[in-house]
């Protein structure tokens, strides 16, 4: 057996039979020889059989990432090849028409796993979701340079644990170049037609979530002449959208100012007078309260929360917050108007989402009916093995009239 050669368990044998690129640590991969991160590795059953090529990556609780079904040098060329068909899928499949901004390679989606390339106008950005491409990143650079001929490529560090999440600083950079020329603090891209702002160094993410894109499309064009309040509201991509395409008036809420600030900014980089729309910083239930004790009442709720996020006053998780802030917005939305719920939580599937509006829409003594359930766009794949790559859900909702609900209960 070959010096690089990991033997797996029958239930990870089984798995990577079925097509899944994860191998999760378990008692059979301590006792794997030691190895270094980014170590490509042969993974064989109990009797010797290769299985795939994987990269290895000792200190994380998913231990190797299948790079390829046959036997294979992590190489220029085959780096090139895997390369070059995530490109061409984007230009083949991809409804890219009016956007400078979008994902060029996702990671277990192109049989990259653990590794992801955003197009941002002239500039890419690349994040590591596993320490094991550190050692390849030159080269995965030199590729990008070679096919793409970008201004300039930087790298977004992530934390490795998903705890150290609460301690990301806003302000703190995060992004660094590794080829080119540096890009302006704040970088205008289009989505869609509509200008945004992005910062490549700033900040853990950019300030526009690509995944998006397409839904952001759909809501352009049921906003017309509606009020609309945007929860989570970030940077405003979703407010841009609505307040483009004719909303009479949209509200956006999140806790953060600085994100307030840079909402504003996108609103005057297309030219939509901020004056006509509302923001508000704030904790989003509390804020809910108020509107309602207010009489508010919207057309259209759009919420789009971070898989947890902690303020003075509250902390939401998807899990349980869902359903509150469901209960929440219920009684500001107008009969038959539109709630519009999305999570990026990658545990919580479709099944267990929609749970979440049930319990909410039962707290609040309502009646929602899904007229669309959408998910993330063609340049964000995934392969039908990876179910953990079916992250995002966006479910479009009507709450139905008083009559109708009375009638329901």
């Amino acid at each position: 057996m070959k010096d690089t050669a990991r033997i797996v368990g029958a239930e990870t044998v089984r798995m990577l039979e079925l097509g899944h690129p994860w191998v999760v640590a378990d008692a059979y991969t301590r006792k794997w020889p030691v190895g270094t991160s980014g170590q490509v590795v042969e993974l064989c059953d109990g009797q010797n059989r290769f299985l795939a090529t994987a990269l290895l990556d000792p200190q994380d609780r998913i231990v190797a990432r299948v790079l390829d079904r046959r036997r294979m040098q992590l190489d220029h060329a085959w780096l090139t090849n895997r390369l070059r068909n995530a490109i061409n899928l984007r230009r083949c499949h991809a409804d890219l028409d009016n956007s400078t901004a979008y994902r060029m390679v996702n990671a277990e989606g192109d049989s990259l796993p653990g590794l992801t390339v955003d197009r941002y106008g002239d500039y890419l950005m690349l994040q590591l979701y596993s320490a094991a491409w550190r050692p390849h990143l030159k080269l995965v650079t030199q590729v990008l340079q070679e096919l793409l001929s970008p201004k300039g490529i930087y790298e977004k560090s992530r934390p490795q644990k998903t705890r150290e999440l609460e301690a990301i600083s806003d302000s703190k950079i995060y992004g660094r170049l590794l080829a080119g020329k540096g890009a302006p603090p704040r970088l205008e891209v289009r989505e869609n037609g509509l200008a945004f702002l992005v910062s490549l160094e700033q900040g853990l993410n950019s300030g526009l979530f690509l995944d998006q894109r397409c839904n952001r499309r759909d809501l352009m064009r049921r906003v017309k002449g509606k009020l609309v309040l945007n929860l989570f509201a970030y940077t405003g991509a979703f407010s841009v959208a609505a307040a483009a395409s004719g909303a009479t008036q949209v509200t956006s809420v999140d806790a953060s100012s600085g994100y307030t600030d840079w909402a504003k900014d996108n609103f005057n980089a297309n030219g939509i007078a901020t004056r006509q729309h509302e923001f508000i910083v704030g904790d989003c239930l509390a804020v809910l309260k108020t509107l309602a004790q207010g009489g508010k009442n919207y057309d259209i709720i759009l919420m789009d929360p971070p898989s947890f996020s902690t303020t003075a006053k509250s902390r939401f998780t998807t899990r349980g917050g869902t359903s509150d802030l469901i209960a929440a917005a219920l009684p500001l939305l107008s009969d038959h108007g539109l709630l519009i719920a999305s999570s990026n939580h990658q545990k919580v599937d479709i099944a267990e989402y929609l749970k979440e509006l049930r319990r909410g829409a039962l707290q609040a003594s309502g009646d929602l009916r899904v007229i669309s359930l959408l998910g993330q766009p063609e340049d964000f794949p995934y392969p039908v093995t990876f179910p953990e790559g079916r992250y995002l859900k966006y479910a479009v909702c009507v709450k139905a009239g008083s009559e109708t609900a009375r009638h329901a209960r």
